[in-house]
């Protein structure tokens, strides 16, 4: 399958879940992104389009050390993620994983965050 028809379909799904799932103030949106080499986080309130709150592998709060995009670094980043945000005062998210299936990695990250006391 061509490079381009991949990225077609993955936008498909981002938008069909989009569609789906909003974030409001009392319960923002939760989006995850992978790359090949880190792994973002964000808060998003939908209704004012803002990020409330973020996590990445390449964020200061890291102090240095160097987290890979598995589930390992996963685990690391969901724990940060849920800190930040009950730092900025949410309890409760909407959890979007922008088209990725739930398993490995994905779901480490949320059970991470789980862990930290966020509820889904």
């Amino acid at each position: 399958m061509r490079i381009e028809k991949k990225q077609q379909l993955r936008q498909l799904r981002q938008w069909r879940i989009r569609k789906k799932v909003q974030g409001t103030p009392e319960r923002p949106r939760m989006t995850v992104r992978f790359s090949n080499e880190n792994i973002y986080v964000q808060f998003i309130d939908d209704t004012k389009g803002v990020t409330i709150a973020s996590a990445t592998t390449t964020s200061k709060a890291m102090n240095g050390d160097t987290v890979k995009a598995n589930v390992a670094g996963a685990q690391r980043i969901g724990k940060i993620a849920a800190e930040n945000a009950r730092a900025k005062g949410i309890n409760a998210v909407v959890f979007d994983r922008s088209g990725a299936r739930y398993h490995g990695k994905v779901k480490a990250l949320a059970d991470a965050a789980r862990e930290g006391g966020l509820q889904f």
